[in-house]
């Protein structure tokens, strides 16, 4: 007879903290602390179960939109397709003052989603802006900390692997998610690119002068964006109109940005081996923590976790925001030192039926989410994207961190925002076609 449910949980979540403060990768953590928990609470049969989950995620149709999508945004990347985006709004900001740094935003906005990460989002626009914030004469530390806060676009403006991952755990429409982010992501951006415009007029220090730029080279400039904007408007006009399904979309999405990088970007075999493997080493990394934290899951599922964590917010009597405030604290906390991907893998099938109890949208809760999970990226003492920047950039910790402080409480307005206006996530999913 193995060990008392609830005492099993203990040891899972524990065990999976213990090793992380080690320096033990969230794979190995993930997993040793599953099977570890497993064995105690229900023996040798475990194993069996340990054998076949990667087997039957694996085999999941469901998740047949992730790989894709992150081969469309490593093609996007390789190809230098999404260049003209930043280049383009540097032009036609030109005349403003801090205008290349949204700028940045506003290209981290076209491209976030389809890289993938945020990171891959921030490194990518950071190599093209932060040369001309140098050339210009902007503080890095304050163009740096405005990108890192941009990050956050990555999982709201579709297609996103943070709304794929949730719509597969939770059951929910991806299609519905996706468009659910097009409002809250455009706002963002507009609530990241005006306050930086206003910093950097209210301290001239930060940002240059505007300069004139010729109407023809803003004109021309144009001819950069059309590929983007054709690629993500077929993606979301089929989704929106009902036509097809996330999946079917993100392989036509592939084929589409294959032939416009393939033609006009001049993409050859060289840079599609380069796309290939980048892809496939993203989505080997992703499907290994999936497998990790499905069966981790499965295990603290196993000790009633979510129904016992629901029976004891009824009982408390907190009102529901209350709760919602709660579980946002917990994620801020989580995203200090996890990443995306594994903190929804971990949450989201115990958070969900609770909300959903206490009479929530799902879907709502998912953007909601999507932001929160973003924050800690850029969050110390652990914000991975804060000290991949940090060290990339080759930017001292203290100038990045000044730099990226009032972005970051502008993402957390916002996140209050999202929470006390729903309907800015369920507008648009409620007019789709098809539904």
């Amino acid at each position: 007879m193995g060990l008392d449910p609830g005492i099993v949980g203990i040891i899972v979540v524990a065990g999976l903290f213990v090793l992380m403060m080690l320096g033990v990768p969230i794979v190995y953590s993930l997993g040793f602390s599953g099977i570890v928990g497993a064995l105690l609470g229900y023996g040798a049969p475990a194993l069996q179960k340990a054998g076949a989950s990667p087997f039957s995620t694996a085999f999941n149709l469901s998740w047949t939109a992730l790989p894709l999508f992150v081969l469309l945004g490593t093609i996007i990347a390789v190809s230098g397709m999404g260049e003209g985006v930043f280049k383009a709004a540097g032009y036609w900001l030109s005349r403003v003052r801090g205008g290349l740094v949204a700028a940045g935003i506003i290209g981290e906005g076209v491209l976030a989603a389809a890289l993938g990460t945020s990171a891959a989002t921030i490194i990518v626009v950071g190599k093209v802006a932060v040369p001309e914030f140098d050339r210009q004469g902007y503080r890095r530390g304050f163009g740096l900390g405005a990108l890192l806060a941009g990050g956050a676009l990555g999982p709201l403006i579709p297609p996103s692997a943070t709304f794929i991952i949730i719509g597969v755990i939770a059951g929910l429409s991806i299609g519905k998610l996706f468009i659910a982010g097009i409002i809250p992501g455009l706002l963002l951006m507009v609530f990241l690119a005006l306050p930086a415009i206003v910093m950097a007029y209210l301290r001239p220090g930060l940002a240059p002068a505007g300069h004139s730029v010729p109407w023809r080279l803003r004109w021309s400039s144009l001819k950069g964006v059309w590929p983007i904007v054709v690629v993500m408007g077929s993606i979301l006009g089929a989704i929106y109109g009902g036509i097809a399904t996330a999946t079917e979309t993100a392989a036509v999405g592939v084929v589409v940005t294959l032939i416009i990088a393939v033609v006009f970007f001049k993409m050859r075999w060289k840079q599609l081996k380069e796309a290939l493997r980048e892809a496939a080493m993203i989505n080997g990394m992703i499907l290994f923590i999936i497998f990790a934290a499905n069966f981790f899951t499965y295990v603290l599922g196993s000790t009633n976790v979510a129904s016992g964590l629901e029976e004891m917010v009824t009982a408390s009597g907190l009102p529901r925001y209350a709760v919602i405030g709660i579980i946002n604290v917990i994620l801020l906390i989580l995203g200090c030192i996890l990443d995306p991907i594994t903190i929804t893998l971990l949450t989201i099938p115990i958070f969900m039926p609770l909300i959903q109890s206490l009479g929530f949208d799902p879907i709502w809760f998912a953007v909601m989410f999507a932001i929160n999970t973003q924050i800690g990226l850029i969050t110390p003492p652990m914000g991975t994207d804060l000290f991949a920047v940090r060290t990339i950039f080759n930017i001292p910790t203290g100038e990045i961190l000044r730099g990226v402080t009032p972005f970051l409480l502008f993402e957390l307005v916002f996140l209050g925002i999202i929470v006390a206006f729903p309907e800015l996530s369920l507008w648009l999913p409620s007019m789709m076609l098809g539904k």
